[in-house]
Formats: C-alpha cells, structure tokens, sequence
C-alpha cells in the first residue's frame, strides 16, 4: 500500500475514533499521578528525587542546548514530510543520523561529561568491566557473587544482570574503548541503528508505509535522554535487530535463506537473554512478527541456536536458571522490599509514558481500537497494530511481574520503538502536532531534570 493510500485509510479507521485522544489524555494523567501522588500524599516510593523516575530537579541549559533546538524546530518543520518522499536508502540513512544528532545534543546539555559520566559510575558496569581479566572465572563465580550478603557482591547493574551485559563492556575495554566517554559514544552510536532495524523489519513485512510515518518519532523523542547513557540501549538495539533478521527469516524466498536469516536471529536474541533477564519477553513480539508471516518454518532454528547461546553460558559456568531465582532473593533483600507496589503498578506506565512521550498513548490506544477489525485492516495496519499491541501486552506482563518497581524509564527502552509503532495509524494532522508536542517534551524534560541514568 503506497503511504497515500495509508493515510487515507488511517484517516477513516482513527480520524473520527476517540481513541487517541483517550489514550493521549491517559499517558498524561499517568504522568501527573505519578508525580503528584508521592508529593501530595507525603509517600516515600524510596527514588532519588522525582518520582516516578529516578531523576532530580535540576534547571540548566549547557553545550548541546542549541543543537537540540535546533532539531527540535527541523523536526517539527521537516520530518513528516521528509520521512515521506525520501528514498528508502535516504530514509534509513536519515533515521540513524537524526537519532544519533538527537541523542548527543541532548546528552551535551550537561556537556561532554553527559555522554560518559554515568557509565564511568559505581552502579555501572565500566569499572568493573575494565577489572576483569580472566572471562571464564568470571562466569563460573558470577552468580556466587549476587547475593547482597556475599562477599564482594557485585554492583547493582552487574548483579541484576546476566553476564552477557558486562562481557560487552568488558570487550570495549580489551578494544580500548573503556574509557567513560568512548563507551558512551559506543553505546549512542549503536542504540542510534535501533530505528533503522525497526524500519527495515517493517518493510520485510509489506508496511513499508507504516515505517515512514512511524519513522520520525522512531528517531526522535524522548528516550534518547537515556538511550545515550544507558546499557538498556544497547540491550534494546540488539533486540531489534534479533527480530529484524527473524522477519528477514520469516519473509526469504528459500529454505536455505530461512534457516540462516532464523539461526542469526537466535543467536542474537539468544544473547539478548544473557544480558537483561527481562529480555525473554521479546517472546512476545518474536511470536507476533511469526503470527503475522505465518512462516514457521523459520522458528525451530531461532530457537535451537537461542538455546545454542544460553547452553553455551552454562557450559562456562553461568547457568541463567539457577542465576535468576538468586536475582529475586537480592532482589526483595535490597530497596525494592520498600517500593510500595499499590503506586509503582500504575506509576511504572508514568514512566514509561516520560520515556516513550505521551503521544505514546495515544498510538497505543489507536492500535487498540483497530485490534477487533483486525482481519479488515490492510496489510501494513495489520502489522502496525499486532506488533504494538503485541509491545504494550509485553510492557504489562513486566509490570504485573513486581520485578520492576522503578528505574523504569531506562527499563522499557527495548520495547519503547514497538509501541511507538501505533503513531502510524494516527491522521497527518495528529503525527504532525504530536512530533512537535514529542520533541517539546523531550527538551524540557532534559532541561529540568538531571536523570540518573
């Protein structure tokens, strides 16, 4: 379906429905909530400064001020548009180049120390990373060393992580690129690609025009103020890809392509599970992109060299299945036993809502309403709603679980680009408004908070 035709049946399913005005209305309630409740009701939620997100009121304007103005206003005036008539080699080009753009001007709010310093903190993995000298002792001692009580317990990040998260950091550093600001510029350059496999993995599944209307807010919004400073993004970046090689399995012409699109795909979503025990929720959306192509074919070897991967942890000593249940021991041992769950249940969805922006909700609800006329929908509809729905029924699954009570902002930023697919099934009118409300939004929030991640 050409993006004309799109958005005239966008305009017919959404223009008159008012889902994304409720949805809309929702993320910004969820967000007032979220910061109002703990404040007026005198609660302690136990997070640094400014609940829901770990965060402190910080006033400022710095070196990367300009440049994000400066694409903030572009973005507003140009990107719609643009994202339509480009070239689909331009576009790709112009998504992880804006993204990258993006993600540094508004980490240089705080000047260079913004792309480095939080990765170089005592939380994070860097000083560790650069520690290690012998791989394989690391792995056989890694779950010994999670317990709150052990000696030598590893840092926050490292203990609430498998090991797959350190050993990245712990190859920049044999590169030589462990210095705080080397590992920043990494991470930004690689969590800038995310748009890109996102777009690419639309196209495999016939909606190419749902990823050039979803495309300016794929690389522009909110969540790059934590995308440049947080593994989460790089975790996120690896996800996408995984799934946009197993559409690429899922879609080839022969056995052969099928098997070897689908083995790449385990091995890279095999690794996803070795560095966030979040990341097997990626499930979700793995089963939707299969629902979708009805290609099954492709499954056995995703899950065959995915479990290749995790074996192959266990084999060097660090077992993901008795590692978890250790996690949540530490877990409920540290500060989350104190985060009241009656507010973080619902206040995690304000963060998220920070996070993705609040034209989130508004797509959300979108790809919601459409869900029952899934069948009569185009194409590329049918593929927008699934894998958004799809991303939100995941977020919610991560919520319910208890597991991430908080520190959520940088949590959801793997599954953060699959909800903001429901933007494409918003009118011209609503994606050209909600871009600039997006964009706003992103440089206020960088400008009066000083976030911790």
């Amino acid at each position: 379906m050409t993006t004309e035709r799109f958005a005239a049946t966008s305009a017919r399913t959404s223009g008159r429905s008012a889902a994304p005005w409720i949805g809309l209305g929702a993320a910004l309630v969820l967000i007032s909530l979220a910061v109002a409740v703990p404040a007026v009701l005198g609660i302690d939620v136990h997070v640094r400064w400014f609940p829901p997100l770990h965060a402190e009121w910080m006033p400022r304007i710095g070196l990367g001020t300009p440049a994000a103005i400066a694409l903030a206003v572009l973005g507003m005036v140009f990107g719609v548009d643009l994202a339509r008539r480009l070239t689909w080699r331009m576009l790709l080009l112009a998504a992880f180049g804006t993204s990258l753009a993006w993600m540094l001007s508004l980490a240089t709010v705080d000047g260079l120390a913004g792309i480095g310093v939080i990765l170089d903190t005592q939380y994070e993995y860097l000083r560790t990373a650069r520690a290690v000298t012998d791989v394989g002792a690391l792995l056989r001692s890694y779950i010994a060393h999670i317990p709150l009580d052990s000696v030598e317990n590893w840092p926050v990040h490292i203990a609430g992580h498998p090991p797959g998260a350190v050993l990245f950091f712990v190859l920049l550093a044999r590169v030589g690129l462990g210095s705080g600001i080397a590992a920043g510029l990494t991470v930004t350059i690689i969590a800038a690609t995310t748009s890109v496999a996102v777009l690419i993995l639309l196209r495999r599944l016939e909606a190419e025009a749902s990823a050039r209307r979803a495309a300016p807010f794929l690389a522009l919004g909110p969540a790059a103020i934590w995308m440049s400073v947080s593994a989460d993004a790089v975790f996120g970046a690896f996800a996408a890809w995984g799934l946009c090689l197993l559409a690429c399995a899922a879609t080839a012409r022969t056995r052969a392509r099928t098997a070897a699109w689908a083995a790449a795909s385990g091995l890279v979503l095999g690794w996803c599970v070795m560095m966030s025990y979040g990341l097997p929720l990626l499930a979700l959306l793995a089963v939707t992109v299969l629902l979708l192509t009805g290609r099954w074919s492709a499954l056995p070897w995703a899950v065959a060299s995915a479990l290749l991967v995790v074996l192959a942890f266990a084999m060097a000593g660090f077992a993901w299945w008795e590692a978890y249940p250790v996690l949540v021991d530490r877990y409920w041992a540290g500060v989350a036993i104190n985060r009241p769950f009656a507010y973080w249940v619902w206040a995690d969805l304000g963060a998220l809502a920070v996070s993705a922006g609040p034209l989130v909700g508004a797509g959300a609800a979108a790809a919601i309403a459409l869900l029952p006329r899934l069948r009569t929908l185009s194409a590329g509809e049918r593929v927008t709603v699934a894998l958004t729905v799809a991303a939100l029924a995941t977020v919610l699954v991560a919520d319910l679980s208890g597991m991430s009570k908080a520190e959520v902002e940088r949590i959801w930023l793997p599954f953060i680009p699959w909800l903001l697919l429901g933007t494409a099934l918003l009118t011209d009118r609503w994606r050209r408004w909600g871009l600039a409300g997006q964009v706003c939004f992103a440089v206020t929030v960088q400008h009066l908070l000083a976030t911790g991640w």
